[in-house]
């Protein structure tokens, strides 16, 4: 059965549900056999998107138009609801590394295995290929002779700068700049890392090497001045005070103008900052005053001339090659170049089998929906994107490398699953895209003030996988029984010693009043930030896909108990009065007015079923929503 209320109008206002019952599959989260998922579900032919932010506040999910709720009691990996104020986020260290790691690779320091571009590559591709043998492949032996080729060009541009420094600090001993009879230091140029322009002054993408042969001569002078008492055999050198400080800032000064008549034409810049001999790329302008400022734009065009007839630098080089990121928003719907990544990413990443792994599935589980889509308004209470079912690509140089499948409703974005290039792994997508979509309830609470939370699914104490939910703090879990918001930092220690726990029970446990440890930030990193599964890198955001109608068996009507434990799983005074159920039969009537008009065997049994219906929808829905019939 296939839904087409993604792609239709937003006529209908109202939502209509289909009541399945108890569901039964196995648990799609310890995988064990013998351990048992139960969950109550609904088929919903249409669903308005306050209705189901109702149902997420009372522990639901959705899967495509597939809706169901964990009966936490029976259910071997209960599921409890987390969601987190974006205004409150406070990112992690883990979470702040993600979000820069990213950057350097945009930035084209870093390639997308995760290793620096300008930090030793020879090293760690030799170390990769001993790690995994299996990267021994033509592919990667062009990789690592590239890589090589690279290295070597560096290391003859370093020489030829350090050569032409010990030509100009040898030319000004013969002048006599420098005292007599000291041992003049050789030159050394080296490549300037990634890490070492972010400590720079605004950092600098520009600056490629550096030298500090000044300071090495300064001290050289210092050491000949103190070792001779007379002072008769030495002499300072040129405009350098007594201040010893001063003397590699004035050498480097020196060194700077006559190198500069020689290194001009070489496709780089050179500039003394503070003591430093500093050589750039010349698509920018190094500023004056020795700070160094903002990223320069690589250099397009190399030059044919280098200092004594041979190139510096190899011009490709020089050029750091920006990456372009682009998120967009989008309407559900089906995408084929979604599809390839999401097979990709089923096939590779959680090995699925081929055959599970189609069209239809993929359909059903991420492309269809039963929320009616609402269109902004222009006033505060629906965002420019409208609420409504989304799919959130992240494009690298046009390339698809992610996709979160997200709800947007009037309390919160509901992330629902993200699927992303197993070749981008090293990038932590799963991570960085939690952060980008915490970052928009952020910007469009402007928009639609009652916007505020941001939903990651469930979480699962007893699965270590899911844990990582937790790492997004501060967060919340939802007392399955009277459905109240209960702190993490409260919760925890609780799921430590018990895998199914009433939260609200200890909600007043609260601001330092606990005598339960408290949950620090090392613990959250420790602990909760680290997989260590066959994804370490991130886990999908949910395996909802588990739950998927076609993968579950409904259990029989026989074994629907209808007292104990239903009503301490589904909450405690909320049995509310049938009589006033919307039923849909012949158009939309009230179960009051259709009561007299059924057979009394069949009115029973239709009873009984309503009364399990409203426990888990809650009165106020189960007199809102209309109880398909038919």
């Amino acid at each position: 059965m296939r839904n087409n209320a993604s792609s239709s109008n937003s006529t209908i206002d109202e939502s209509v549900v289909v009541d399945c019952g108890r569901r039964r599959s196995s648990c799609g989260y310890c995988r064990s056999p013998h351990r048992t998922s139960i969950s109550h579900g609904l088929w919903a032919r249409s669903l308005t998107v306050g209705d189901y932010q109702a149902l997420l506040d009372r522990g639901w999910r959705r899967s495509g138009c597939f809706l169901y709720k964990p009966e936490m009691e029976k259910t071997c990996c209960p599921s409890y609801t987390i969601r987190l104020k974006a205004s409150d986020f406070v990112p992690s260290k883990e979470q702040l590394r993600v979000s820069r790691r990213l950057q350097r690779f945009l930035d084209g320091s870093l390639d997308n295995k995760g290793v620096s571009a300008l930090e030793d590559p020879i090293t760690s591709k030799k170390s990769e290929s001993f790690l995994h043998p299996k990267l021994s492949n033509p592919t990667s032996e062009k990789s690592l002779y590239a890589s090589s080729k690279e290295q070597n060009e560096v290391e003859k541009s370093s020489q030829a700068l350090s050569d032409q420094i010990d030509k100009v600090v040898k030319m000004f001993n013969e002048k006599g700049e420098f005292p007599s009879g000291i041992q003049l230091p050789k030159a050394s140029v080296r490549k300037v890392t990634q890490g070492k322009k972010k400590l720079l002054v605004n950092g600098s993408e520009d600056l490629l090497y550096s030298s500090n042969i000044a300071f090495q001569i300064a001290a050289s002078i210092k050491r000949a001045q103190s070792g001779n008492k007379d002072g008769n055999n030495s002499k300072p050198p040129t405009d350098c005070v007594t201040v010893n400080e001063s003397c590699p800032k004035l050498i480097a000064e020196n060194l700077v103008t006559s190198l500069d008549q020689i290194v001009n034409n070489s496709g780089m810049s050179i500039k003394a900052c503070n003591g430093h001999i500093n050589f750039y790329s010349s698509s920018k302008q190094v500023p004056t005053g020795g700070s160094v400022q903002n990223v320069a734009e690589p250099k397009t065009s190399g030059t044919k001339h280098g200092i004594g007839g041979k190139c510096l630098i190899n011009p490709q080089h020089c050029q750091v090659k920006r990456k372009k990121l682009e998120i967009r928003l989008s309407r559900s719907s089906f995408d084929p170049e979604e599809f390839a990544l999401y097979r990709r990413y089923q096939l590779k990443v959680h090995n699925d089998k081929p055959d599970h792994v189609t069209e239809d599935s993929y359909r059903r589980f991420l492309v269809d929906t039963p929320l009616l889509h609402v269109y902004p308004t222009g006033d505060s209470t629906v965002p420019p994107s409208g609420f409504g079912s989304f799919h959130q690509q992240y494009l690298i140089d046009d390339q698809l490398v992610a996709v979160g499948v997200v709800d947007i409703l009037p309390n919160c974005l509901s992330s629902k699953y993200l699927f992303w290039d197993p070749d981008f792994a090293s990038l932590s997508l799963g991570k960085y895209s939690a952060l980008q979509e915490i970052g928009w309830v952020k910007e469009n609470e402007v928009y639609c003030p009652s916007l505020q939370h941001y939903y990651l699914g469930y979480y699962i104490h007893s699965c270590n996988k899911m844990r990582y939910k937790a790492a997004y703090r501060p967060s919340e879990l939802l007392c399955p029984l009277r459905y109240q918001w209960v702190p993490f930092d409260i919760a925890r220690p609780l799921l430590d010693t018990k895998r199914y726990v009433i939260l609200s029970d200890y909600s007043i446990i609260q601001n330092g009043e606990s005598s339960l440890p408290q949950v620090t930030d090392d613990v959250i990193e420790g602990q909760l930030d680290d997989i260590g599964h066959e994804d370490a890198n991130d886990v999908p955001m949910d395996e909802d896909k588990d739950e998927d109608d076609e993968r579950v068996e409904s259990e029989s009507e026989s074994s629907d108990d209808d007292t104990g434990l239903e009503t301490i799983s589904y909450g405690e005074s909320e049995n509310g009065d049938i009589s006033k159920i919307l039923l849909g039969y012949r158009g939309n009537v009230r179960y009051k007015n259709l009561r007299n008009a059924i057979d009394p065997e069949q009115r029973n049994y239709l009873e009984s079923q309503l009364k399990k219906y409203m426990r888990v929808v809650g009165p106020e829905l189960a007199e809102r929503m209309v109880y398909s019939l038919s």
